[in-house]
């Protein structure tokens, strides 16, 4: 099994392969078999060491990728939240920040549903 960017790949093609580390989507993983001049079509288990060495290499020098990333991303978000703009306040209370309604769905964001007793008469 290869190994790139501390992420176990799976025997799959290497376009589809290379998106399960955090930060590489298709179009990415695309361009980076073209760097490499490897065939995206090939399964990683029949790559040889030296085309899994210039995948290292590649995705290493030319991208921002798992834990750096991760710590990029997190360090946005906090700051957001410092500097109090409204999409850090939206971070803060767990809510959507890109203008989707509230009112009905956004479950994912605010979790799951806390039940409010009815009125007594």
């Amino acid at each position: 099994m290869a190994r790139i960017a501390g992420i176990d790949l799976p025997n799959k093609h290497v376009n589809i392969a290379l998106t399960y580390i955090f930060g590489i989507g298709r179009s990415s993983a695309d361009e980076i078999c073209a760097k490499a001049k490897i065939d995206p079509y090939r399964l990683i288990n029949d790559l040889t060491q030296e085309e899994l060495n210039e995948l290292r290499h590649l995705i290493e020098n030319d991208y921002k990728v798992e834990g750096r990333l991760r710590t990029e991303v997190a360090l946005n978000i906090k700051r957001l939240m410092d500097i109090g703009c409204y999409r850090g306040l939206r971070h803060r209370k767990g809510l959507p920040l890109r203008g989707q309604r509230t009112r009905t769905n956004a479950r994912t964001r605010k979790g799951k549903k806390k039940t409010v007793a009815g009125k007594k008469k």
